[in-house]
């Protein structure tokens, strides 16, 4: 008598592959790999998601088109994860961002600029005493952090 073969992928499981397969389920996906579950995340959880789906890619596990194709994410969404995992790992996905650096426009240096400008030198003059770039002096300007003096009108003479 023939014996049946059980399914390499768990019921209700949405098929990546022959091999992997992941299931959505309690607000959080599940991997699999066979029937067994390798890992899981929470549905909002866009880092594991990038990091894990990264790791399958770089291990041969999945391509990247079957990561976009399962999950309907962009393309380039995955190529810059799988670049990512391979140039920092998995601390590339769970480190803190790197944000500007410090400020420029202190106050000191807010108050040097508003000196500078009541005393009549021009913008590019002012930016290069106090070494700032002259668009940075124009956006604090702009932004109201700093003002400029009115113009004064020169009286015609009659």
């Amino acid at each position: 008598m023939p014996q049946a073969l059980l399914p390499l992928i768990p019921s209700g499981a949405t098929e990546v592959n022959s091999c992997l397969s992941v299931i959505r389920a309690e607000n959080k996906w599940i991997y699999f790999y066979g029937v067994q579950p390798v890992f899981s995340h929470g549905e909002d959880d866009q880092r594991s998601f990038r990091m894990f789906s990264s790791q399958l890619v770089c291990q041969g596990i999945c391509t990247q088109a079957e990561i976009v194709r399962t999950f309907g994410v962009s393309k380039n969404s995955v190529k810059r994860s799988v670049k990512k995992y391979r140039e920092e790992g998995i601390e590339g996905f769970y480190s803190r961002r790197k944000g500007r650096g410090p400020s420029i426009m202190t106050d000191r240096v807010k108050e040097q600029a508003q000196e500078l400008l009541d005393s009549g030198m021009s913008r590019k003059e002012v930016a290069e005493i106090l070494d700032v770039k002259y668009d940075t002096l124009r956006k604090a300007i702009e932004t109201g952090r700093i003002h400029e003096p009115s113009p004064v009108k020169k009286k015609s003479q009659h």
